[in-house]
């Protein structure tokens, strides 16, 4: 009887205290938020990285507006000059067009998928080196849960200390300049 009150007792103390560590471990588990979008685009280099993607959205449209102004500048000629020109004349700016069109259409498309994998590179790039610092941050501060504020559904409310994004910006700018 005795030793089964002693083993019960032994238990009791046993289970108490993993209680006491478990709940010791998670009070020291830290939480922080970060606006990885915010980041992206409040750092000097993701304003490198958006002004690149802006010049060449704008090269693209600039290429392509010569086309259009071309494709414009052949309708109105086939149009107004319907009545003039011969049959052959007519084939001949018919063609013209049609081909200016299919070089358009050609250009547009290899522009997109060149714009595209810019795009996918540049961000790749730069979400891999926000990431390394906001990992080195959280391994410093002994950070054990990082949320990213700016992902769809991932907090619902987040306390004004726990969001270290500006720290975040602070030390990969450093980091770019470093080098």
């Amino acid at each position: 009887m005795i030793r089964r009150r002693f083993l019960i007792t032994a238990c009791f103390m046993a289970l108490s205290s993993s209680f006491v560590l478990l709940a010791s471990a998670q009070q020291s588990s830290k939480i922080a938020a970060v606006d990885l979008q915010r980041a992206f685009e409040n750092s000097a280099e993701g304003k490198t990285v958006i002004n690149q993607l802006r010049q060449k959205e704008q090269s693209i449209i600039g290429e392509l507006d010569k086309f259009d102004r071309q494709i414009l500048s052949l309708e109105t000629k086939l149009k107004t000059q319907r009545l003039t020109l011969t049959e052959d004349a007519q084939q001949k700016l018919s063609f013209e067009l049609e081909t200016a069109r299919i070089q358009r259409k050609r250009v547009e498309e290899d522009s997109t998928k060149e714009f595209q994998r810019l795009q996918f590179s540049l961000i790749s790039r730069l979400r891999n080196e926000v990431l390394a610092v906001v990992e080195g941050y959280a391994k410093e501060q002994q950070i054990s849960l990082v949320f990213d504020l700016s992902a769809p559904s991932a907090a619902l409310y987040c306390e004004q200390g726990l969001d270290i994004t500006a720290e975040i910006i602070r030390r990969y700018d450093a980091s770019k300049t470093a080098k």
